[in-house]
């Protein structure tokens, strides 16, 4: 960790109004901490150095974003994730493809001279808790920008009759404010037009939104999530440059997954065998939840070793609150 001496020197620095040694210093620490073998810390360290060293005009805030206030601040988020796509457990297929989105933002300069551009409207599909939003807020973290994120279903029941311009707004940051932008939970939006429950106000949104969607996206990458694929306009499916289709994971990934956070504790009374399949048909927020539960009842009763009984049972809580409703996983 950092040293009086250092910590004097930044708070110094930071008091003076000297920018240039503060940020200096911080690079400084950053290098120090990575020889050490922290890593994850120097990353964030240097993270943070390059988001203050931005030009002012180009620091991203929610009030960026159409200066929303009210109720429509209130389905807007913005964020700087540190989530990483190496923190996810994905299909090997899903994996490939969101890091080759990573290498083709990182390297759109060269595309761009061979007449080619980055994949910048994603789709990712499947069940609820299969790592969707998460996958969002790693694409953010890898490419240090902010994640924005809007509610389209809060966007719909709270601005009726004035959704296309809140869209309009949304869209203009997009094409002027470089981000990821996280549509969540898109078929409140999308769903087929000619349902028997579409309505006007439904249809002149989506196509407002598909207007928005041929439009140029700017610098920025435009992520929309669904659970149910299968309702899916036609017309918004074409729009998107790559749809991923998540799943449920496997027995292997669970076992990858909880293992993941138990990190520091005994396993070796695990069959793991009997934990997947006892966890067989839940999502991947489900079993590291699972794994999160068992290592902190753990830690309170002074325990260095978890078993087998301490995930099941940690299991058979996530389906109890299934079961009532309380968490869908």
């Amino acid at each position: 960790m950092a040293t009086a001496k250092q910590l004097i020197g930044l708070l110094k620095s930071h008091v003076e109004g000297n920018e240039e040694r503060f940020f200096d210093l911080a690079l400084q620490l950053a290098s120090a901490e990575e020889q050490k073998g922290h890593t994850r810390l120097a990353e964030q360290l240097r993270q943070w150095v390059e988001a203050g060293q931005a030009p002012k005009s180009q620091t991203p805030s929610p009030t960026l974003i159409a200066k929303p206030r009210g109720e429509l601040a209130s389905i807007i988020g913005t964020a700087y994730p540190e989530t990483r796509l190496n923190d996810l457990i994905l299909p090997e297929s899903v994996s490939s493809e969101l890091e080759q989105l990573v290498v083709e933002f990182r390297k759109r300069d060269i595309l761009e001279k061979h007449g080619l551009t980055p994949r910048q409207r994603i789709l990712l599909a499947g069940p609820p808790g299969t790592g969707k939003t998460m996958s969002a807020s790693a694409l953010a973290g890898e490419l240090k920008l902010p994640l924005y994120s809007v509610l389209l279903h809060g966007l719909i029941s709270k601005f009726m009759g004035e959704t296309a311009s809140k869209l309009n707004a949304i869209f203009e940051a997009v094409r002027t404010q470089r981000g990821v932008y996280l549509f969540d939970e898109i078929d409140a939006l999308a769903a087929t037009r000619d349902g028997d429950n579409d309505v006007g106000e439904a249809r002149r949104t989506l196509n407002s939104f598909l207007q928005f969607m041929e439009e140029d996206t700017g610098p920025s990458l435009i992520i929309a999530t669904t659970n149910l694929p299968r309702i899916l306009d036609k017309a918004i499916l074409r729009r998107f440059d790559l749809v991923l289709m998540y799943t449920l994971p496997t027995a292997e990934a669970m076992q990858k997954a909880m293992s993941r956070r138990l990190i520091g504790f005994d396993l070796s009374e695990v069959i793991w065998d009997d934990v997947v399949e006892h966890a067989h048909g839940l999502s991947s927020s489900d079993v590291i939840q699972a794994a999160m539960d068992a290592a902190r009842r753990a830690i309170l009763d002074s325990k260095k070793t978890i078993t087998s009984a301490d995930l099941l049972h940690s299991i058979g809580r996530r389906r109890d609150l299934q079961a009532l409703g309380i968490w869908s996983g």
